[in-house]
């Protein structure tokens, strides 16, 4: 068997020869042991924690970059075609392929944005608000790992994974605002959106030196969690979604024409389809196949199957019927509030967190929304800006460094960041008031960003679109298209 053994680690490592780190020094078969158990355990190898350990795995780590690549694909898979079809499926038929191109004109501009400066600004050195722009262009971003993220997974994987984060964000916006949003209005308000509210939150809550960062920053100045977006994707998105439906004003016919959805069997292909990809989502921000990804899988399952059944057995108690859309919306709001939490809480936790999910959501969209009387048509506010805010705030009630060792005082190795800053002091006690300040926040930089952006875009081009346009649907008149030939 240790003769086996050996031919594996040989088997393993060869391949990678070239890339030695220190090409001078020969390691020893210990140091060749202890990279492999390095890999195994996503813990640095000899050449990455210290200059003098030569070591044989110059590059990135097959099964991690392998498992990232998918996680990468399931996130985009979750807007396209899981949000177009989940926000098609709940306008009206009129409206359903105005839905589809804002998401892919959304992952275009996205994209071309994160190549230009987006990926920069959020993952480079820089200030605690905001990144440099050393990966411009994605210059240097290539198969190499970047170890201030993970020691394992290529950079240029990396980099995809964190886009498809980035073009999933302001895509949830647009359910506030469908059906009534000029096409070009949503392309510029977008752009502007990205660089000054995505990216610096995204860099002061994930960025290596971010401001927000508690998990992998030691000098962060507010020692907050974000496992895998609850600040930086739902309550960006959520709050800027409330700001612009507001600037926006009613559908027309908002509160005296029936504006049911035009296809739930559309609706609940796209919240199952978003469920599965947020394994990627949230399992993904591990960064690796490993036991945080485990736990952040379990703990995702539990939450959004809880909530699911809890927002519609809250319709069966009040109303005497539970919905599909009940059942839709209840997924969706799991998913979105365990997302900062699923890789820091246990299964309890993430009940507890589930039974939340399916109750303050579900009033926040069919009390809230009718006593202030916003028509968030879709209902981003309240399930991503209340989800999100909830998650984030529970978060620091229940994360336990039982099932993350990132926030434990005696993680092996290296200083740990959660030590030098003191988030591994409060986890279990006080971390609910940090949770609290980044909260905060995310609140201000979304809503008076957004504010700004659509003050500003409504006094030039314009948000609205016409009158007429609106009675006849935005497929024919924006899009040239029908969803639906009937004749």
């Amino acid at each position: 068997m240790r003769v086996i053994f050996l031919i594996g680690i040989i088997a393993f490592v060869s391949p990678l020869h070239a890339q030695t780190a220190s090409p001078s020094v020969s390691p020893s078969l210990e140091q060749r042991i202890a990279d492999l158990e390095a890999y195994v355990n996503n813990s640095g190898r000899g050449a990455d924690t210290s200059s003098s350990m030569a070591s044989n795995i110059g590059g990135p780590g097959p099964g991690h970059n392998a498992w990232m690549m998918t996680c990468a694909a399931l996130v985009l898979f979750m807007t396209l075609p899981g949000l177009a079809l989940f926000y098609g499926g709940l306008v009206r038929a009129k409206n359903v392929l105005s839905v589809l191109a804002q998401c892919l004109g959304i992952a275009g501009l996205v994209t071309i944005l994160w190549w230009a400066a987006g990926y920069s600004l959020v993952f480079s050195h820089g200030s605690p608000f905001m990144g440099g722009l050393k990966f411009a262009f994605l210059h240097g971003v290539d198969a190499r790992p970047n170890t201030d993220y993970s020691y394992w997974v290529s950079q240029n994987v990396f980099a995809m994974y964190q886009l498809m984060f980035a073009i999933i964000t302001p895509a949830l916006i647009i359910g506030a605002v469908a059906e009534r949003m000029k096409f070009a209005a949503v392309l510029v308000f977008v752009g502007a959106w990205m660089f000054a509210v995505y990216f610096p939150i995204a860099h002061m809550v994930w960025g290596i030196d971010g401001w927000i960062n508690g998990v992998w920053n030691p000098a962060a100045k507010i020692t907050a969690v974000d496992f895998a977006g609850g600040t930086v994707v739902h309550m960006t998105s959520g709050w800027s979604a409330l700001v612009l439906c507001i600037l926006l004003g009613h559908r027309l016919g908002f509160r005296r024409e029936i504006m049911a959805p035009h296809s739930m069997v559309l609706c609940m292909v796209g919240t199952g389809l978003l469920w599965v990809g947020w394994y990627g989502f949230n399992a993904g921000s591990a960064l690796a196949a490993d036991g945080i990804a485990a736990n952040a899988f379990m703990t995702t399952t539990l939450a959004t199957a809880v909530a699911s059944f809890t927002w519609a057995m809250l319709e069966y108690a009040l109303r005497g019927k539970p919905s599909v859309l009940g059942f839709c919306s209840g997924a969706v709001a799991g998913l979105v509030v365990i997302t900062p939490a699923c890789g820091y809480v246990a299964p309890t936790g993430a009940v507890i967190i589930g039974v939340a999910a399916g109750i303050v959501p579900f009033f926040a969209c069919t009390k809230l929304k009718s006593w202030l009387g916003y028509d968030d048509a879709l209902d981003t506010f309240g399930i991503h800006a209340v989800g999100g805010t909830l998650g984030a705030f529970l978060t620091g009630v229940f994360a336990t460094a039982a099932v993350n060792p990132n926030l434990s005082v005696t993680l092996p190795g290296s200083p740990n960041p959660a030590t030098q800053n003191g988030l591994a002091r409060i986890v279990g006690h006080t971390l609910w008031i940090e949770q609290l300040k980044a909260i905060v926040i995310t609140i201000l930089l979304a809503v008076i960003g957004s504010a700004i952006i659509g003050a500003i875009v409504r006094g030039t081009i314009g948000l609205r679109i016409a009158p007429e346009v609106e009675r006849q649907g935005l497929d024919i008149n924006q899009h040239g298209e029908e969803g639906y030939i009937t004749s």
